[in-house]
Order: C-alpha cells, then structure tokens, then sequence
C-alpha cells in the first residue's frame, strides 16, 4: 500500500469544493456527451477549468454564430432560411471548437483510464472526511435514482448531492438563463391555459435548444458519480478495517468444525 501521506496516484481527494475523483469511463461514451455539448465530457472526466470554459465557449460562439437557428430551419426543410441566418465570421471557429473538443475529450478519457489502473494497483489511503473552514465534506452512501432525480427536477440540485459545490451552482445559474430566454415556464403556462399557438410562438429555439442536452448531462453525471462515491466509500472502509484488525486473532465468524 502506498503512503498515505505522499500518494502518487489518489483515487479522490477532499477540499473545500467538495470531491474530486478519477474513474474508468467509455471514451466513446465521453466522446457523444462532447459531441451533444462541448465540455461536458471534460466535466464528467472532473477536468472542470477545461469544461467550464468550454462549455461557455459552445453558448457565447453558437449563439453569435446562429448555429440552433439554422439547425431548426434545417430540421423544417427551409434550407435558405438556414443558410442566410448562419454567420460563416463564427460557424467556422465553432466547426474547429466542437471537433477539437470530442477529441479532446476521447484523448483525455484514454489516459484518465490509464491513471485509474495505476491508481488502483497503488491502492493509496482514501481520506474519508474533511473539516474546513467554510465547508465539510465527506464520503457516504448516496442513492444514484435520487441524484438523478434532484438533476432532472433542475440540473445542479444533483451535483450538490454528490458535493461538487462549485459545478452544482454554475449548472444552476445557466439553467436559470436557459429558463428566462427560452421563456418555457410562460409558454407552459400557456399551453395550461390551453393557449396552444400563443405558447408555440412566445418559445425562443435558440435557448430551448440547449436545453435537452443540459439536463440530460447534468442527470448522467450525478448519477454517475453517485455510483463512483459509493465505491470509494466501500473501498474506504476496507482499507480502514484492515489497517486496524488485520492483524488480530479476533474472529468475527468463529470456524465451525
């Protein structure tokens, strides 16, 4: 077992931001949520300084560039509408971002799994419980459907769950410009009031557009770390009780016969 004190390869760590942890993930898999949204795929590796700004990447240049507009007016068969609104200045860029950021994020999970073998062989002493000054974090048993519950009824409330304050609170903010530009909760309002045509037309695309992918991934990643967390709790306690009774003569289960 490596020393506690210097790990070369830790499976997590505790600070104040919450839980930071490196797992094996599908490179493929990490490469669709790359391609559904930039960034995401970094977010669920834990690369997140990459995955932010990637992710504020995808809505300053997709926006600038009209890129959900003309996918819509793709998608009702109005060709010219799509072409004339798209702006070449900044649908190019966005060409190279997008592309950059699948592989990226296909290259990065190849590694990342890579270290997840090491980090396994080296078995380093897992920190169970962090009291800092402003927060307190530690490792327990979480329930998966309820992070991915917490997630759909509003992408953040998951990561919060998990203890990734700092993700939990930027996916909170956007979702909450997300709602006032896409104006979903009026147009449901709308369609309550049976107003079907008026709800239609008060929708605006482009941020609806957003929207699917954003919940889908804020879902998948804290369900996916649930699972993680609830692993490194267990290996954790092993770790734990081995250090303190391995040693002793003490059976808990008494052999028979």
């Amino acid at each position: 077992m490596s020393d506690i004190s210097h790990p070369r390869r830790p499976r997590a760590v505790l600070s104040g931001s919450g839980i930071t942890h490196i797992q094996w993930h599908n490179p493929f898999l990490i490469a669709w949520w790359s391609a559904s949204f930039p960034g995401f795929g970094h977010l669920i590796l834990n690369q997140y300084i990459r995955g932010t700004l990637l992710t504020l990447t995808e809505v300053i240049v997709n926006t600038l560039a009209h890129i959900n507009e003309s996918m819509i007016y793709t998608f009702c068969g109005r060709f010219e509408a799509a072409r004339d609104i798209l702006d070449p200045r900044w649908a190019f860029p966005y060409l190279l971002i997008y592309m950059l950021a699948i592989w990226d994020s296909y290259r990065s999970a190849l590694q990342n799994n890579k270290h997840v073998l090491l980090a396994e062989l080296e078995n380093a002493r897992l920190k169970p419980f962090l009291l800092g000054r402003m927060e307190v974090h530690y490792m327990e048993r979480k329930s998966p459907i309820k992070a991915a519950l917490f997630s759909l009824a509003f992408p953040g409330f998951g990561q919060l769950y998990v203890h990734r304050i700092l993700l939990g609170f930027y996916a909170m903010v956007w979702w909450f410009i997300y709602l006032g530009l896409s104006n979903v909760y009026i147009a449901g309002l709308r369609l309550l009031y049976g107003e079907t045509a008026a709800s239609t037309l008060i929708l605006h695309p482009h941020w609806l557009l957003f929207m699917p992918s954003v919940i889908g991934g804020s879902i998948y990643h804290a369900f996916a770390t649930t699972i993680e967390h609830n692993r490194l709790f267990r290996i954790e306690q092993t770790q734990y009780f081995r250090e303190k009774y391995d040693g002793s003569k003490l059976l808990l289960f008494p052999r028979i016969g």
